[in-house]
Formats: C-alpha cells, sequence, structure tokens
C-alpha cells in the first residue's frame, strides 16, 4: 500500500468557475427558441465567468495561472502520445494536453458568446451590442446565427473530448480528477 497525502491544486474559486461554467453553457445549450431569455442570461453567465478566468490566468494561485499549465502544442502532441501508450507522467496541476484543451475552450466559449451576442442585437434589438447591430440586415444575423450555433457545437465536441481525456487520466493514474475538480485536492505521492 502506498502511503500518500493530499495538496491543494485547484483554488474555490477555479473550482466554481468550472462547475458554473458547465452548468452556464448547458443551459444556453438547450434552452435556445422558446427560452431565448434563458438562453441570453446563460450567455451573460458564460461571459462573465470567462472575463473572470481569463484574469484569474495571470493573477491567481499557481495552478490558476496560465504560465502553470499553457504548453506549445508540440509538447502537448508529445504528451497524447505518452498517454496512448500508457506512459504519461502524472501532473500535479493540468497535463500539457489538459492546458492546450483549457485555452481551446475559453477561445471557443468566447467567440460563441460573442457571436451570441451579436445575433442577439441584430434578431432582437437587445443585448449590449444592440445600439451597434441592431441596423445590421436579417441576412447577416442568420449568418452570425450559423457561426453561433457552429461554434457553440464545436465547443460541445470540446468537452466530449474533454472529458474523455479526463477519465483517460484517472483511470490511468489511478486518480479521480472529477472529485479533484470538487474538493480542489489531489494526491501527493
Amino acid at each position: 500500500m502506498r502511503n500518500s497525502f493530499t495538496v491543494s491544486v485547484w483554488d474555490p474559486l477555479v473550482r466554481v468557475f468550472h462547475w458554473l461554467l458547465v452548468a452556464g453553457f448547458f443551459t444556453a445549450y438547450f434552452s435556445e427558441d422558446d427560452f431565448m431569455t434563458l438562453h441570453a442570461w446563460a450567455g451573460y453567465l458564460v461571459l462573465s465567468l470567462l472575463a473572470f478566468r481569463i484574469a484569474w490566468g495571470f493573477v491567481g494561485p499557481r495552478h490558476a495561472r496560465f504560465s502553470d499549465f499553457v504548453a506549445s502544442p508540440w509538447r502537448a502532441l508529445r504528451y497524447l502520445g505518452s498517454l496512448f501508450t500508457g506512459r504519461a507522467p502524472r501532473h500535479l496541476g493540468h497535463n500539457p494536453a489538459g492546458g492546450l484543451m483549457i485555452i481551446a475552450l475559453l477561445i471557443g466559449l468566447t467567440l460563441t458568446g460573442v457571436t451570441g451576442l451579436v445575433v442577439y442585437g441584430v434578431e432582437e434589438h437587445a443585448g449590449p451590442l444592440a445600439t451597434y447591430v441592431a441596423h445590421w440586415s436579417r441576412s447577416t444575423g442568420k449568418s452570425f446565427e450559423e457561426v453561433h450555433e457552429f461554434l457553440a457545437n464545436g465547443v460541445l465536441l470540446l468537452v466530449f473530448v474533454h472529458v474523455a481525456g479526463v477519465l483517460m487520466e484517472s483511470l490511468l493514474h489511478r486518480e479521480n480528477l472529477v472529485k479533484a475538480m470538487w474538493t480542489g485536492e489531489k494526491r501527493l505521492d
């Protein structure tokens, strides 16, 4: 039996951000058309959370900072190769592939949110961009709506890949990463 202790890795703000983002994204994803007000408010929540997380990526504690987990695509690919061979090193914070996934999710969610604001402004004459885009043509609004939906589906795909990576990493290192995102603690061997 291995002797192990736990260490705090994910601070409370990162954990609350993570689970509110999950709730906000899925609420927005499944609440369009007949529930436009709920969809819009869920989108505002997501964009607010993203603004917080980007700032926290520069001033938060060690494992919340971008400098701790952003790696080059080549390093992430090497890590993925070692993951598929079962020889991936364990990381206390995010691994290189996980760090790249976070950046992809932040960018994807931001683009989804901004295009959603444009659509809301053009089609509903509402939201913070309405003053600037309400005079745009209906066809422009429809084009932004298609991009918005494409991006939302892309983010959903990224979420599935993210969850698969979490499960794979959890199995490989015999560590419950979902629990770690709830408690903030990981095993320190």
